[in-house]
């Protein structure tokens, strides 16, 4: 699991690359993270100009308010599945005009959530074109699988942005 710094320094290359020109909006929903990944975002000086916000979806009401997660898939798959991840992220995406959405559900533990085992978590993230979705399994405990998600979803968002600006046409 990687260290509070080792996602600080993650979140601060999001910031970073998302910063650049042309610069790329994020939006996050969260479930089992609680709005961890938000808070680690927002902790990178400038991140204002890039994170649009994000909604703690706990319940799976919000998620249907919110986020327009048909509650139909909520019955068919449950909460805790790679569907529903997607169509987090794609909802928090349209909800508040963001470029890219980043979606996490899973369970955090201790116990079992719709008979799924605690460390199961799923992250997605989507973007106007396609959506991405990434599956954790380990039980690290509440904590370490709150932080894995976290650290999975700006691992994923690195991978979407660009490590250099775009270059300019003309």
């Amino acid at each position: 699991m990687e260290t509070l710094t080792g996602k600080t320094g993650l979140a601060l290359e999001v910031v970073r690359r998302a910063s650049l020109p042309p610069a790329t909006s994020i939006a996050t929903a969260e479930s089992c993270t609680g709005g961890l990944l938000a808070a680690l975002l927002t902790s990178v000086p400038g991140a204002s100009a890039v994170f649009l916000g994000g909604i703690v979806a706990y319940s799976n009401q919000v998620k249907v308010s919110q986020l327009a997660v048909p509650g139909d898939l909520l019955e068919r798959v449950g909460a805790v599945s790679e569907e529903v991840a997607v169509a987090m992220a794609r909802g928090v995406r349209r909800t508040l005009g963001a470029q890219l959405g980043v979606g996490i559900t899973g369970v955090a533990g201790p116990g079992h959530s719709e008979l799924k085992a605690p460390g199961l978590v799923y992250v997605a993230i989507a973007s106007a074109a396609a959506a991405r979705c990434e599956r954790l399994t380990d039980d690290l405990g509440r904590e370490g699988n709150r932080h894995a998600a976290a650290a999975l979803a700006l691992r994923m968002l690195l991978d979407h942005l660009p490590a250099t600006a775009a270059p300019r046409e003309g």
